[in-house]
């Protein structure tokens, strides 16, 4: 990350590779004070109270409808981030198991994400009130590797320098809500 983000500023720790679930911590470069900063947050972005049936917010993965006013609070400049990835994957049907994809080209990919700090709310019953920093990713329609799989949508996976620059710069979400072109994803069994 050091060598791909000019000036970043690594605040995430010793980051353990392996696989990252909903609800979990994951490395995220967003916007600092001072540049671009690595740092840890808590996978799934703040429910719309309308949705909610208790006190508990289990958190929302990934953002669809940029036009809901619930979104558009953080669909700016100051919420961008990018998150790291070698490999996703997509449900293929209750109690089938996951597709695994990665892209055909090698090289550093990200996740176009956004992120809120310093947000309180109750994740876990047990765990009670917490303040975390929260991340989600954008999707958009699927291409046609991942439509086969989950025709609903997939991620917005950015994978050249030009991408990561204009989602941090404050380029309109809207302008990069599209999939990857079709062949441009292998499927394989496992993740990497």
């Amino acid at each position: 990350m050091r060598r791909l983000f000019k000036g970043l500023t690594d605040d995430a720790g010793n980051v353990e590779p392996g696989r990252v679930y909903p609800d979990q911590g994951a490395p995220i470069i967003r916007n600092g004070e001072s540049g671009p900063e690595l740092v840890k947050a808590r996978w799934g972005m703040p429910s719309p109270r309308s949705v909610l049936k208790t006190e508990r917010d289990p958190g929302v993965t990934n953002i669809r409808n940029l036009a809901s006013p619930h979104w558009r609070r953080w669909l700016g400049r100051e919420h961008r981030c990018l998150v790291p990835l070698t490999s996703f994957s997509e449900p293929r049907g209750k109690g089938k198991g996951f597709q695994w994809f990665v892209p055909i080209e090698d090289g550093p990919i990200f996740f176009a994400g956004i992120e809120t700090r310093g947000w309180t709310s109750v994740r876990k019953v047990k765990d009670g009130e917490t303040t975390d920093d929260l991340f989600a990713f954008l999707t958009s329609p699927p291409n046609a590797e991942v439509g086969a799989i989950h025709p609903k949508a997939m991620p917005v996976i950015l994978t050249k320098p030009e991408e990561w620059d204009a989602w941090l710069g404050g380029i309109s979400a809207a302008e990069l809500q599209r999939p990857l072109p079709d062949g441009a994803l292998k499927l394989i069994e496992d993740p990497i």
